[in-house]
């Protein structure tokens, strides 16, 4: 599909905008009882609200010509049949692969790739139940009642992220911890309270070479050996990687290796071996349900009628305020404390794949892409940064999750936390009116003058827009269908932009330079050959150093 496709499609939405502009979502659900039932669509027991967005029908519609103009149905159905459409990298997008839970073969070059997968998840299955009921145990023979999982960017995030979400699923004498950060403070704050004797390693890492995550595990091998002795390392360490003879080399035994595929990108491996430290931490059963509710959302983004398709909803309306209003931030703003990392999930899962600015032919993008993706659970974002989406200059498009039940039987936390999700998203949608402000003062006590002068402070422009995810419970399945969804969402996105979405070029600048830098800050090389503020830099480190 030509750019030229592409700028015609942006160029109508514009024209949408244009139209709408004056019109606020106050005139637009005044005029339009069915509202609700015309802008919302269901999946199972999750639904999508997203009336309050600045949409009508004839907007809409434009957005699902530009859907099909730009193929995402033909794309979409491409990347399942197993086709290399990570072109820079050739190689398939097949995460999706990892969740099935069908009978049919999944083919990459000719080759159904479901026996490996499900001999990987029965590895997995086999491993974490035997760590969990102590047929599997330490050097001393002691059951393992910590468990530190060693990765970083998709072999931290997503663990983590699902661990804590489902914390109602994990048991108090078998925790889960994640290091991910080479600051050596992240690694000694956790094994400070940890028992060698009770504690497992999982080093995720898919060349075994990832310099942060090999600095972090020899550390941790370090402290395992001098606390347990050498020979003790292969009862105490796991991988994920590919790298066997790499692992093997480190310590860890060969039926201690799990392996995944380079059709998974990082940012979609959960589902994979990477998923291992939440099979043990939750238990295999209910890892597995987080499989399957991600399979769920796969077989509706497949299958679904695109005016009916949750991701393909929420990514084209996130196209309409990125290219039609220019809105260049988005916020995730889950009700759920046990959501606190999916904000940060999402930001690498949406800003690694879809920050890009080079179309699939090599060519600069003459649109923009994806936008910041920011957020933190409510209500706390409420005392901290909803100033100035309600009132600030920028516009921000805001989601909004939670669940009709909690896991805890505390009331009245719950239909507290669900009144302040409602009411924040009936805010930024209606606002408040100068009149309003006045009407509401006068029975202050306040003086014409006070009051004059204080109006302008309490107006809220509202129109601003926003989605309501509303689910039963955040169990297993929910949160597979959660992270699927969002998963599907940067796809349509970058179907539409026309950017590999699974590619990741611009970690690698960085990395090679920390790899040059290295011998200068330990003071074993010149600096000379840096410009001027690298060298300064270097210059007062050493000289802070003494």
């Amino acid at each position: 599909m030509s750019n030229k496709v592409r700028k015609a499609g942006f160029q109508v939405l514009k024209k949408h905008k244009k139209r709408l502009a004056d019109t606020s979502m106050r005139e637009l659900f005044a005029h339009d009882d069915d509202r609700f039932s015309a802008y919302s669509a269901s999946f199972g027991d999750m639904l999508l609200d997203y009336s309050k967005n600045r949409i009508d029908s004839q907007s809409m519609a434009a957005l699902f010509d530009l859907a099909r103009e730009t193929d995402v149905e033909g794309r979409r159905d491409r990347m399942w049949a197993g086709e290399p459409i990570n072109i820079t990298e050739h190689r398939s997008v097949l995460h999706m692969a990892l969740r099935y839970g069908g009978d049919e073969a999944v083919m990459v070059e000719g080759a159904d790739v479901m026996p490996a997968v499900r001999d990987v998840l029965a590895r997995i299955k086999g491993f974490s139940n035997d760590v969990r009921d102590g047929a599997i145990r330490g050097a001393l023979g002691d059951q393992f009642t910590d468990v530190v999982n060693i990765g970083i960017g998709g072999s931290d995030l997503g663990p983590a992220m699902v661990t804590l979400a489902l914390a109602p699923y994990t048991r108090a004498n078998l925790r889960a911890h994640y290091v991910s950060n080479v600051d050596g403070a992240h690694m000694h704050d956790t094994l400070k309270g940890l028992d060698p004797a009770r504690t497992l390693f999982i080093i995720a890492s898919k060349t075994f070479t990832t310099d942060e995550t090999m600095t972090n595990a020899h550390t941790a091998r370090k402290w395992l050996a001098d606390a347990l002795g050498e020979q003790a390392v292969n009862d105490h360490f796991a991988a994920v990687s590919t790298n066997i003879e790499g692992c093997q080399a480190f310590g860890i035994r060969e039926d201690r290796i799990f392996g995944f595929w380079d059709w998974v990108g990082g940012r979609y491996s959960v589902w994979s071996a990477i998923g291992l430290p939440v099979a043990i931490a939750v238990g295999y059963d209910n890892f597995e349900a987080f499989l399957r509710g991600a399979y769920e959302m796969d077989q509706h983004f497949l299958t679904a009628p695109l005016e009916e398709n949750l991701p393909v909803i929420m990514g084209l309306l996130g196209v309409w305020y990125r290219n039609a209003w220019g809105f260049a931030t988005y916020a995730v703003l889950p009700y759920d404390q046990r959501l606190s990392r999916f904000p940060a999930y999402l930001q690498q899962q949406d800003m690694e794949s879809n920050g890009k600015s080079v179309t699939l032919g090599g060519k600069t993008t003459p649109w923009e892409t994806g936008p910041v993706i920011w957020g933190e659970p409510g209500t706390n974002g409420q005392h901290a940064f909803y100033q100035l989406i309600h009132q600030g200059t920028s516009v921000i498009p805001c989601d909004f999750l939670v669940a009709a039940n909690p896991h805890e039987e505390l009331p009245p936390h719950h239909a507290k936390l669900v009144a302040n999700c409602f009411a924040q998203s009936e805010a930024l949608m209606l606002g408040k009116s100068e009149e309003e402000v006045i009407s509401e003062l006068k029975g202050t006590g306040l003086s014409k003058a006070e009051i004059k002068a204080l109006t302008p402070h309490k107006v809220f422009p509202g129109n601003r827009p926003s989605n309501t995810i509303l689910y039963s419970r955040l169990d297993p399945a929910t949160l597979g269908k959660l992270v699927a969804l969002y998963e599907h969402k940067v796809f349509v996105q970058g179907t539409i932009w026309n950017v590999n979405s699974y590619d990741q070029w611009g970690v690698e600048l960085g990395k090679q330079l920390a790899k040059a830098l290295l011998p200068k800050v330990e003071g074993a090389a010149s600096a000379e050959s840096h410009d001027s503020s690298t060298r300064g830099l270097l210059d007062h480190f050493h000289a802070l150093k003494g």
